[in-house]
């Protein structure tokens, strides 16, 4: 089995793609190790020490390492763990815990207004066929969270998550590209 890795955006974290499916639906971000112990895979990788966050997408995980670390070091120790676990195809989560995307607290902070359902269609519209497969080509996702007053709050996962490059792709790039073709929108914010 041959695994190709990509650089990211991101420095920190380099894009695994083991040449199958990894999430048939969604995505997962595991941003510790707590989290982590919903799948064995992104509990091995948390358990070298020096990973960060393990972000699991269509057909690649991403592997983000501490500051400091020295990718070529902790690059065979990621391939090893990879290699095993899909040679042996292993599940990639425990029985009885929660696949795909996982909703953090704060999402529930945006409540959206009924009368913004037509410009909240049109944002996810955007999203999911404009903004989504281009981050996943960097090696994460980003989640609508909510759309209020005018702003559109997003979340960065994976690579896009803490990577030097992001503010930039929100602001320039993805508001950009909302406000073009949804006059509503005045901002885009990262929460």
């Amino acid at each position: 089995m041959l695994i190709e890795t990509e650089t990211t955006p991101n420095p920190a974290t380099m894009k695994f793609l083991p040449g199958r499916a990894v999430m048939t639906a969604g995505t997962r971000d595991f941003a510790t190790p707590e989290e982590a112990e919903a799948s064995p895979l992104a509990d091995a990788l948390f358990g070298l020490g020096d990973v960060t966050g393990v972000f699991f997408g269509r057909d690649f995980i991403s592997v983000t390492a501490a500051p400091g670390v020295d990718w070529p070091g902790l690059k065979p120790d990621v391939l090893g763990i990879l290699l095993d676990h899909f040679s042996a195809d292993m599940p990639l989560f425990r029985p009885g815990s929660a696949a795909g995307i996982a909703v953090p607290p704060e999402a529930a902070e945006f409540a959206e207004n009924p009368e913004d359902a037509d410009i909240v269609a049109q944002i996810r519209e955007l999203i999911d066929t404009r903004v989504r497969p281009a981050v996943a080509n960097d090696g994460g996702d980003i989640i609508y969270r909510g759309f209020d007053q005018g702003k559109v709050y997003l979340q960065m996962q994976g690579a896009c998550s803490g990577c030097p490059s992001s503010t930039a792709t929100l602001k320039h790039g993805i508001e950009q590209l909302l406000k073009y073709y949804v006059p509503e929108v005045t901002e885009v914010r990262a929460v």
